[in-house]
């Protein structure tokens, strides 16, 4: 599995990228939503997890999902 981190907005209705990103129709994707009322609850050590993993993706190194994922479930 291929995993891209991007940027979004919500437009009528629709998750549209920004910043040029094009998917293909049809493509599954996962959102973790900005702001307080899309809230979600996250220990401290999955909390450090996620905050170290998007860090590193914006250092442009990437992971893959699945190895994430289980690092998360530790």
């Amino acid at each position: 599995m291929s995993v891209q981190v991007f940027s979004a907005r919500v437009r009528d209705g629709a998750i549209v990228p920004e910043d040029g990103v094009t998917l293909p129709e049809g493509s599954k994707v996962t959102v973790i939503a900005d702001g307080e009322e899309q809230a979600f609850e996250a220990t401290a050590e999955e909390e450090s997890e996620l905050l170290e993993a998007i860090a590193g993706v914006e250092r442009g190194e990437t992971v893959r999902a699945e190895d994430l994922l289980e690092r998360l479930r530790r």
